[in-house]
């Protein structure tokens, strides 16, 4: 996206020729909305960011020396990225790049930042005078705010973008502030509302219609709705759907366990195990960690005994899945962990609870599926606990709702069955 020429006449004078780079018709109007703030809803994939970095440098541009201009995500990696981007857009002779500070200097010395918000006190301070807020919808708050104050003082613009995710966060709140204000035609106001879905975008030729098509076969409606037509679902961008889980809690069975899934500990998380009875109910629950890993191998043998079990094998996990199985009469199997066996794990798990095919008690399980979330990548959904919380319930869960799928439930030999069985009429053989 070569969008910028630059030609230096002299040391201290300097011309650029700046074209606007094509963005089909939605985009353009929700991108460089002439108010300050332009809040915008958008498909996956729909051009949003190679958009706003046309917008955060053409506002550079217009700026003077020294002037700062900041794309911020909520991880650096996504910093990064948009890093990467901006410098293959640019001509080489337009700006300079210091690649540890993640800066680019345009050739009229405005400095524009990628910077990450995952810590919110740090971004404090600065005045910036043009931003771009990505993956608003993932973004802390805190840092919004913090964001908010650079702002201040030079009453800058603004470009907060990003898929939907949920109604709980501050991108869903102010982008409904935002819309409202529009409908309603009240003015004078300074922010803008904008809804880029997967159809404008397919419509401009950016993306494919069967493609589209094609991922609303390979994911969860709910997920596909928000990613798509941007579509708000009640759940936050919960795989297994609020309340659901709600409906699924039950007293833990006193039964005999079936199946076990073990989550084994990594760092300072928790190892679990979690075992189901006959009706998909969580019978057996176990939780401890700062333990010896030959503890952990005695305590999960004396826990789960023969009864079949799915363990946690990537990694660390592994020489313990190993050590487990060579045991005699157990009944131990690993399961490793890439992105697309935790997201077959997790859509099981998934289909169980909104099938109520699975029951467990309230306490911790109940709170690491509700604060569980999914993130869309290029090599497919992406499952894990958000930030600053634990997902071992989760997991030894998900283990265990797999181990019931792949193992048969065990014939338990009674006295009423022998009788049945002697009762039964036998066939005679010539």
């Amino acid at each position: 996206m070569n969008f910028i020429q630059g030609n230096v006449t002299g040391r201290a004078d300097f011309t650029i020729e700046y074209e606007r780079p094509h963005l089909y018709p939605k985009q353009f109007a929700a991108i460089f909305d002439p108010h300050r703030y332009s809040l915008i809803e958008a498909s996956t994939k729909a051009g949003k960011t190679s958009g706003c970095i046309a917008w955060l440098v053409e506002k550079a541009l217009a700026g003077q020396p020294g002037w700062n201009y900041w794309w911020v995500a909520p991880v650096s990696v996504q910093a990064i990225t948009a890093f990467r981007r901006m410098m293959e857009a640019l001509p080489q002779d337009c700006f300079t790049a210091n690649i540890s500070l993640k800066t680019v200097t345009l050739i009229n010395g405005a400095v524009i930042w990628f910077k990450s918000g995952d810590k919110p006190n740090s971004l404090y301070g600065e005045d910036v005078y043009g931003a771009v807020i990505d993956e608003a919808s993932r973004f802390k708050e805190d840092a919004y705010v913090a964001i908010r104050t650079t702002l201040t003082y030079t009453r800058a613009p603004i470009r907060i973008i990003g898929n939907v995710r949920g109604r709980k966060n501050w991108f869903f709140q102010l982008a409904r502030k935002a819309q409202q204000d529009q409908d309603r035609g009240i003015e004078p106001r300074e922010m803008g509302y904008h809804k880029i879905v997967a159809a404008d975008a397919v419509a401009a030729g950016v993306l494919d219609a069967r493609e589209i098509e094609f991922a609303k076969s390979q994911m969860p409606e709910m997920l596909w709705r928000e990613l798509y037509l941007a579509e708000a679902s009640d759940d936050g961008g919960n795989p297994f759907g609020l309340q659901h889980i709600t409906a699924c809690i039950a007293p833990i069975s006193t039964a005999v366990a079936r199946w076990w899934g073990w989550d084994l500990a990594k760092r300072q998380d928790y190892t679990v195990g979690i075992a189901l009875d006959d009706a998909g109910h969580v019978c057996r629950f176990e939780r401890f960690h700062g333990i010896p890993w030959g503890e952990i191998l005695t305590r999960v043998l004396a826990c789960t005994g023969r009864t079949p079990a799915l363990v946690d094998s990537t990694g660390v996990g592994d020489p313990i899945v190993d050590g487990l199985k060579a045991i005699p009469g157990a009944s131990f199997e690993g399961y490793h962990f890439t992105g697309p066996s935790k997201q077959k794990l997790m859509e099981g798990l998934a289909v169980a609870i909104q099938s109520r095919a699975v029951r467990f008690p309230d306490g911790p399980i109940v709170k690491e599926l509700e604060q569980f979330e999914y993130e869309v990548t290029r090599t497919g959904v992406l499952y894990a606990a958000q930030p600053g919380y634990y997902d071992d319930c989760v997991v030894a869960l998900s283990l265990a709702n797999m181990c019931r799928t792949i193992v048969p439930a065990p014939v338990i030999v009674t006295p009423d069955l022998l009788r049945r069985v002697a009762a039964m009429p036998r066939r005679r053989t010539f």
